[in-house]
């Protein structure tokens, strides 16, 4: 390693974490593949590309459109993005700024921190579970000119007790205070679709001394 490359590291750190979700979580892409492709992807400028992202559904042609459904590995195994993490931790801090004396409140310009200094990994989180693959259906109600309209919203779920493992990569160390109360958050407020509802809410246990 060069003597650049080593300073550029020198102040780094490895978190080392095990998500468990305590509530079920609800699968986020599009059961759609065209549908995918032209709209959600292109809305998520942490995303991957369109044609990886897309060849992750895995999902039968006969699913029924307007589903969200988790995205899947080469093996047909769920998984969860390592850009999904980063939107969670600057949907949490966007809420927690707000709260005097938390490491949110004092760290500015926080997206850009989030972007540039904090890195989940892998690319390809396994989500690890012992329960079936499940469905979640609720309404969804909404305002329109000609009056009030439901419709049926369908997702793919994992039961509670599901669980991830992962790193954060953290350029700054002293950050790690900061991504440890995002992730502290995730208790009141979770990961994938129906959020607002609990559903995806989880616990973080880190595994002590991380690394450089």
């Amino acid at each position: 390693m060069s003597d650049k490359k080593s300073k550029l590291f020198s102040k780094s750190k490895v978190m080392r974490g095990r998500l468990i979700f305590l509530e079920e979580i609800l699968g986020t892409a599009s059961a759609d593949p065209k549908l995918h492709e032209e709209f959600i992807a292109s809305q998520a400028p942490d995303a991957p590309s369109r044609e990886e992202e897309i060849e992750a559904l895995g999902v039968d042609k006969v699913v029924e459109k307007g589903k969200t459904v988790f995205s899947r590995d080469e093996e047909g195994n769920p998984i969860l993005w390592d850009y999904q993490l980063k939107g969670f931790m600057k949907d949490s801090c966007g809420a927690l700024r707000r709260v005097k004396g938390t490491e949110s409140s004092g760290v500015a310009n926080y997206k850009k921190i989030i972007d540039g200094l904090i890195f989940p990994k892998p690319r390809k989180i396994a989500i690890h579970t012992d329960g079936k693959i499940g469905s979640c259906q609720r309404p969804l109600r909404g305002n329109t000119p000609k009056g009030e309209t439901i419709a049926i919203a369908h997702s793919e779920t994992l039961p509670a007790g599901s669980y991830i493992d992962f790193e954060i990569l953290l350029f700054d160390e002293k950050l790690e205070d900061f991504v440890k109360e995002l992730f502290e958050y995730g208790a009141f407020r979770g990961i994938g679709q129906w959020r607002n509802s609990g559903k995806g809410r989880f616990e973080v246990q880190w595994q002590e001394g991380g690394g450089k």
